[in-house]
């Protein structure tokens, strides 16, 4: 699928890659844009959807914790209000809250709502109307965590897990009917997010992209439709060798813990 004459919905999009994926979909001439972040980014939003809607791209700013169900809910209606449908969802968001098996539930829960019920909300409100079409395109940013691991921090690695396990079952389910599910699942990303993490040697050991190349590699992976979408395409290799030999990986993975340092403080 490509997004020409498309309705794109792109969340986390006031920075990072959320934003590069806005303005490379806005590219391919999509018949809307919607883009979404938290409310205090809403002076960002409407600066974007108006220097896009000026470029000639039908775009709307619309904020939303996409944590909480409610406001996915109302995001989705104003896009179809807008464009009567939405036919590519890019549940993008994300946050980094290292911790251990130590740090506080809350912590965890936060992790758990944004890289996982994020997901769970955006294929409630828009599965049906694409089944229903015959046509969709789920988009969730995952990371190279999900299908490795993340040296600092349990709690992002476990949640971006969970994420690419829904989309495996999303696109089991939705397949056939015409929903096409990608996830994302990149190493290190020059964001804001990444800046001056601590721990985040691991993930910037195979060099660190831009967000802009990243957002292009997912235009492409669309193209093709494919489920895993790697801009870091050695993900792939690492992670054929963990399945291969799951203890040898381990053993390594404990080396490469103890060389580069990793281990979160509970928070």
């Amino acid at each position: 699928m490509n997004a020409q004459g498309k309705v794109v919905v792109v969340t986390g999009a006031a920075s990072g890659i959320g934003k590069a994926l806005a303005a490379r979909f806005a590219h391919e001439k999509p018949a809307g844009l919607v883009i979404s972040d938290l409310p205090q980014a809403q002076t960002t939003l409407d600066a974007q959807a108006s220097a896009l809607s000026a470029a000639g791209v039908p775009t709307l700013a619309v904020t939303a914790d996409v944590g909480i169900e409610a406001n996915v809910q109302a995001l989705v209606r104003q896009a179809e209000e807008r464009f009567g449908r939405v036919d590519v969802f890019c549940s993008n968001a994300g946050l980094i809250r290292d911790g251990d098996e130590n740090t506080p539930d809350a912590h965890w829960q936060l992790n758990w709502q944004v890289h996982v019920m994020a997901h769970v909300y955006a294929a409630r409100a828009v599965v049906p109307g694409m089944r229903a079409r015959g046509e969709g395109y789920l988009v969730n940013t995952a990371s190279a965590a999900g299908m490795l691991t993340s040296l600092p921090s349990a709690t992002y690695a476990v949640t971006k897990h969970a994420c690419i396990a829904l989309a495996e079952w999303l696109s089991i389910q939705h397949g056939e009917a015409g929903v096409r599910v990608s996830v994302v699942c990149p190493q290190a990303v020059d964001t804001p997010m990444i800046a001056g993490r601590a721990g985040s040697a691991a993930a910037r050991n195979d060099g660190v992209i831009s967000p802009e190349d990243l957002a292009e590699v997912v235009i492409q992976g669309m193209a093709e439709e494919k489920f895993l979408i790697l801009p870091h395409p050695q993900v792939l290799e690492y992670y054929q060798r963990k399945a291969n030999d799951y203890d040898r990986w381990l053993g390594g993975m404990r080396r490469f813990a103890a060389k580069v340092g990793g281990r979160p403080e509970s928070k």
